[in-house]
């Protein structure tokens, strides 16, 4: 691991593999968000009136049920499909303009090098090759990240990083530009989940694999009494009427294409035929002139 590592990616692995080991044992579907997202994924998906000869799904949890797609998972699973590849994230498999679509279906905001991984993608499109994400963005968790902070201030007399550093739309849109997406689109939705209690919503996040695999985590033990801490503020601070309390998801949706010659491109600046002030009514006024 990196020294510049943001995230643990061999924890990464080991903290997913104990949720698909709680997944199989208790028969609960911890990976609701992923489903949702992926489901979301599919539906932008069909209006797009293309076909997509070579697909692949990066991160299999859940899998999209159709045989022509191929997968690539951290973690080997025993789905009976040949086209289920064992890979990093990190470190894409695949040559240059080799594919038709990549679908990412909450699996990119725990990359390291989140700009490069967006190259790769890029150059393993075919031109006018489509890409579709989703990541879990920064207002998730806004209020584990608040109350775990201020009982780490009452119990510890310090702080050290608990939740995933998440990026914004902003810093999303910027990316896909950089890594030279043609077209790209970048929104967000924010799912409000409601639990019995903080100690509930800890054990859907075992259950997600998205516990803290931050690097520069506090390795010495916590004390219980940090996470009661937790417990009570978390309780004053974001329970609703019923008594439970209320974790927010934002998940950003992701979707850029490779160049192409025959795609759409943005007018050059003052190339306009017609003025907008004619349209709405009114007088332009040029630079620097005075309004009154």
């Amino acid at each position: 691991m990196s020294q510049q590592s943001v995230f643990d990616r061999t924890l990464l692995r080991q903290r997913c593999r104990r949720a698909r080991q709680m997944e199989d044992k208790t028969g609960k579907n911890y990976s609701f968000l992923a489903q949702k997202s992926l489901d979301e994924l599919c539906t932008r998906l069909l209006d797009v009136q293309r076909n997509f000869p070579a697909c692949i799904q990066i991160g299999t949890s859940p899998p999209l049920q159709n045989p022509e797609l191929y997968k690539i998972d951290r973690l080997w699973t025993m789905d009976g499909n040949a086209g289920h590849l064992i890979g990093d994230e990190e470190l894409l498999p695949f040559g240059n303009e080799t594919l038709d679509l990549v679908l990412a279906p909450l699996t990119l905001h725990s990359i390291n090098d989140l700009p490069g991984m967006l190259i790769q993608l890029r150059r393993a499109l075919k031109p006018d090759g489509l890409f579709l994400g989703a990541m879990l963005g920064g207002e998730t968790l806004y209020e584990l990240r608040d109350v775990m902070a201020a009982a780490e201030q009452d119990v510890t007399g310090g702080l050290s990083p608990r939740v995933f550093p998440f990026a914004d739309k902003q810093q999303m849109g910027g990316l896909m530009q950089r890594a030279g997406f043609a077209l790209p689109v970048v929104d967000s939705d924010i799912i409000h989940v409601t639990y019995k209690s903080f100690y509930d919503l800890c054990h859907d996040l075992r259950g997600m694999g998205e516990s803290n695999i931050i690097a520069q985590r506090r390795r010495s033990f916590t004390p219980r009494r940090l996470f009661e801490r937790a417990a009570e503020l978390y309780s004053e601070r974001y329970s609703a009427e019923d008594g439970r309390i209320e974790a927010s998801f934002e998940i950003i949706y992701l979707s850029g294409w490779a160049p192409h010659e025959n795609q759409q491109q943005p007018l050059r600046p003052g190339s306009a035929e017609q003025n907008l002030a004619d349209h709405l009514g009114t007088y332009e006024h040029s630079a620097g002139e005075k309004v009154c």
